[in-house]
């Protein structure tokens, strides 16, 4: 006998009451949602806002996205509560260019009108002009006449990547430099020459026309344009990350090589403590990371009297003079990224008032220099420092 609808549900040997929610098609608005999600995550990564770059198509996609929402009205006033970073306050104005008028979503054909309907930024097919790059990428390869020279190279980084001591990261364009190495579809490059090369990568005759040297581990080269490799890359790339060892010499490389047209900036030293307080002296690794635009001796000669050194003399580790720099965000850069090694103890002065000294870090020496020169070459957003290992790792 059934008393209650619990006995009803109780008494269901077939499961005929087991009724499967309907799982609803994904709406317009939360596609939408999805879309501007993604460039949130990129302002996010990036710390700006993604812009029009014919040279990075995911950028490109991430800011017609942003356009279209920003240029309708319905759809930017759903999005603004969940605008984090303020990036819909750009108003509507008349197309000026063929990006324009791609970015236009006021009917919603960008961002996909349904479920079959893709969004037209969702690419189904390669470019043509990445799909030329790609071919030349491969038919531009030619035999190595003296291998013998270049396999022990590829050798020594397929061994240092099985050891963990490189790294494979996402490629950018700034890692497209000569004397790495990167990954293209599984094969292991070696970046050697780049015609006219001057270490900008805003040169656009540099970045655009200049032919490169590249080798490959399995016993081919190729001379194909800048240009080429770097949308090769972007498809189907991955950089290789150096070893400390080669950072370390590259570090004092880049602060050694100076010319006469090089503006002096400032001095960016490594120092240590000699103070006999046991809550100093007793610590391993214990660095001050400083700038100065006076004279090292000038800098440090009350160095005893002050709280910034912990009330005691110091030893000078080392020290580099910096060239067309902004040393000041340079320094504060590197204090942001070991902030979680900062030395965090109260240092009073001799009238008894208490300090909180921000410029000393618990970090071994080789890690700093490496942030250094991770922060020099535009690298150093791929990575973090690890507190538990006193490393620094990638992402």
């Amino acid at each position: 006998m059934i008393d209650s609808f619990d006995d009803i549900f109780e008494n269901d040997p077939d499961g005929l009451l087991n009724v499967k929610p309907k799982v609803t098609a994904q709406t317009g608005d939360e596609r939408v949602r999805g879309k501007f999600d993604q460039v949130q995550e990129f302002f996010r990564e990036k710390g700006r806002a993604p812009e029009p770059n014919q040279f990075d198509i995911s950028e490109f996609q991430l800011y017609a996205q942003l356009k279209g929402i920003r240029e309708n009205d319905e759809l930017r006033m759903a999005m603004e509560p969940l605008d984090e970073y303020g990036l819909l306050g750009e108003q509507k104005s008349a197309p000026e260019s063929i990006e324009d008028i791609f970015s236009d979503d006021e009917f919603g054909e960008l961002l996909g009108g349904g479920d079959d309907e893709p969004n037209l930024f969702e690419f189904k097919h390669t470019p043509k002009d990445l799909e030329r790059a790609e071919a030349d990428f491969v038919a531009q390869r030619k035999p190595v006449k003296d291998f013998s020279e270049y396999e022990p190279m590829f050798k020594k980084v397929q061994r240092e990547l099985s050891e963990e001591k490189r790294k494979i990261i996402p490629f950018k364009q700034q890692d497209l430099q000569p004397g790495n190495y990167f990954i293209h579809n599984g094969l292991l490059l070696y970046l050697e020459l780049v015609e006219d090369w001057n270490g900008d990568l805003g040169g656009g005759a540099v970045r655009n026309h200049s032919r490169t040297q590249v080798f490959f581990e399995n016993g081919t080269r190729s001379d194909l344009l800048y240009s080429s490799l770097y949308k090769s890359l972007i498809m189907n790339g991955k950089t290789v990350t150096q070893t400390e060892e080669d950072v370390h010499s590259l570090f004092h490389e880049n602060f050694g090589d100076v010319g006469e047209d090089d503006k002096a900036d400032g001095l960016i030293y490594i120092c240590q403590s000699l103070s006999d307080d046991p809550q100093i002296a007793q610590r391993d690794n214990l660095y001050k990371v400083g700038y100065t635009r006076g004279s090292m001796d000038w800098r440090l000669h009350k160095a005893h009297e002050s709280p910034t050194y912990l009330m005691a003399e110091v030893k000078v580790i080392e020290v580099f003079e910096c060239f067309n720099l902004n040393t000041q965000k340079f320094e504060a850069l590197i204090h942001r990224f070991f902030d979680a090694a900062r030395l965090r103890i109260d240092v009073f002065d001799e009238e008894g008032v208490r300090h909180e000294p921000r410029e000393w870090f618990e970090v071994p020496l080789p890690q700093i220099e490496k942030a250094i020169q991770l922060l020099l070459n535009g690298d150093i957003v791929n990575y973090r420092y690890d507190l538990n290992t006193q490393q620094i790792v990638v992402k």
